[in-house]
């Protein structure tokens, strides 16, 4: 009898051996998954920077792993936490949720990392103006100090103390891997990534010769990164056009040929773009060649850095309710010998009207410390209506964004600097080639200028109030598309930045390249006509 129930008790143990084993795994599975979070909670809560945090630490090292550590990943996982700065609980990212986006990023060596001895301690973050300290804050540059209250620094009260920074303009390649490095979809196999994010610093790199070196000494370091960049094992799928990577100037300081230009003329530049390695990447430029287009024009940053929907929303609200005194405004400096004179007609009638906000940067020291003042700049542009853009080194000024942020109505002198022939991706009708510029912008053909036949203070006086207002409104709906968010954190709110609108257009891009797809670069069918000279 007793072996009997024996048999029995045994039998009916084989008989759920199945489902004790199912609730084994479970358990561990269940144990192995918790611990597995909570240490990469405990890991990116460690290592990620936050906005109170000292600026002194500018970017982690380029040699610093930035994929999730390869032995915590699991073979094909079904989702991946990411932890909030402020410890708020992980979003779930599923593998679904990442197909297609998938993102791998290079790991450089430390002899191409130019901000390599931007470390904490260092004796150079002493010199306000050296490349460390304008790039501390990931990218953003230091916080704007606090205003005086009694106008000496050009502040007239309406910009918040939160969210804005002094960004340098060439900062955008520092911004943007920051940014890449809180991506949700990076993975450590290249296999499985939909793209290939080079971390190099072109622009930063070139700034440190970038004018009266010889030829070698300009275009030696880029060089020697592109030889490296082509013999990776992740280079050889698709030649490099699955990777994309930011230099931060216009397309032209990285086009320089030697032998271009008279055999006195002092050179600037290198010929970074123009090497079959480059030309195979998307790469995002300030300013693209519109009647030969190998890359794609983005926005410059501006000075504003939100970490919120909710903080873009009170700065429009203060762009919108801001008293603007001036008719039009301008910031700039006159260039020698009136190499452009249509700059030197726009100051001389800036100067000369009592309608118009002029920060005129001509006068050597003092007039480089008056523009290196973000808060006099941003508060003359919100207290005008209208802000001039006539082109400058080239036709692209970050003066245009910082005329959006400051809700001020653009007024562009040259077909090739409005936001409809440079930024498509971020013009406010992207997907209309003959879209309304008027409705944001106005556009003033120089030569009519020169020639006495037009006077810029008529014409922009012509607008009647409710014109003016209905075009503002406009402006102040872009500010969204032109800012770059703080990159330390994740951004509270629904809001496309910049960098995602370029982001999302990078990775349609990768997409079709991986199927297969010849891309090649699109002829437009409006070619402009040659540049003029004004």
């Amino acid at each position: 009898m007793q072996a009997s129930l024996g048999s029995k008790t045994q039998a009916a143990m084989e008989a759920h051996y199945p489902k004790y084993v199912l609730y084994g795994v479970l358990i561990a599975g269940s144990w192995l998954i918790s611990c597995l979070l909570h240490f990469q909670f405990v890991h990116l809560s460690l290592f990620s920077s936050s906005p109170h945090d000292s600026p002194s630490l500018v970017v982690l090292p380029l040699s610093v792993p930035i994929a999730l550590d390869a032995s915590l990943q699991l073979p094909d996982p079904s989702a991946v936490a990411v932890a909030d700065h402020d410890g708020a609980l992980p979003q779930l990212l599923t593998s679904s949720s990442c197909e297609g986006r998938y993102v791998y990023m290079l790991d450089l060596p430390s002899r191409f990392d130019v901000l390599r001895d931007c470390v904490e301690g260092s004796p150079v973050f002493q010199d306000e103006y050296h490349m460390c300290s304008l790039m501390v804050n990931a990218g953003m540059g230091p916080v704007f100090a606090p205003a005086t209250g009694n106008g000496s620094d050009g502040d007239t009260g309406v910009i918040p103390n939160t969210g804005w920074y002094n960004t340098d303009q060439y900062s955008l390649e520092v911004i943007v891997h920051n940014r890449m490095r809180r991506y949700e979809c990076l993975t450590d196999d290249p296999a499985a990534a939909t793209a290939v994010y080079v971390p190099y610093y072109p622009a930063l790199e070139i700034e440190q010769h970038r004018c009266g070196f010889n030829a070698s000494v300009r275009n030696g370091p880029s060089s020697d990164f592109l030889r490296w960049l082509s013999s990776r094992p992740q280079w050889a799928a698709f030649g490099g056009r699955d990777h994309f990577m930011v230099a931060a100037k216009t397309t032209w300081m990285f086009r320089h040929l030697e032998g271009d230009g008279s055999a006195t003329e002092r050179v600037c530049g290198n010929d970074f773009l123009e090497h079959p390695e480059s030309g195979n990447m998307t790469v995002l430029t300030y300013e693209s060649n519109l009647w030969a287009r190998r890359d794609f024009a983005v926005p410059y940053p501006s000075y504003f850095h939100p970490t919120s929907a909710h903080e873009v929303a009170a700065w429009q609200a203060r762009a919108r309710a801001a008293d603007r005194p001036w008719l039009f405004a301008f910031a700039g400096a006159r260039r020698a010998n009136g190499m452009l004179a249509i700059r030197d007609r726009i100051i001389d009638s800036c100067a000369s009207s009592s309608r118009c906000g002029l920060v005129d940067c001509s006068h050597g020291l003092q007039g480089f410390l008056t523009c290196r003042s973000p808060r006099r700049l941003v508060s003359v542009f919100a207290s005008s209506r209208f802000c001039l853009q006539p082109r400058g080194d080239s036709f692209m000024r970050r003066s245009s964004v910082d005329s959006i942020m400051a809700g001020c109505i653009p007024v562009f002198f040259h077909e090739e600097s409005t936001f409809k022939q440079q930024y498509r991706w971020h013009h406010p009708d992207p997907d209309s080639r003959n879209g309304d510029d008027r409705r944001y912008s106005v556009l003033i053909d120089p030569d009519q200028v020169l020639q006495g036949k037009v006077d810029i203070e008529e014409v922009l006086a012509r607008y009647t109030d409710e014109e003016v207002a209905a075009m503002r409104e406009e402006v102040i709906n872009m500010i969204p598309r032109f800012l770059y968010e703080d990159p330390r954190v994740r951004f509270k709110g629904d809001m496309r930045d910049a960098f995602d609108i370029a982001f999302d257009e990078v990775m349609a891009r990768m997409r079709k390249i991986n199927k297969g797809e010849d891309l090649g670069w699109p002829i437009d069918d409006d070619i402009l006509a040659a540049p003029k000279d004004s």
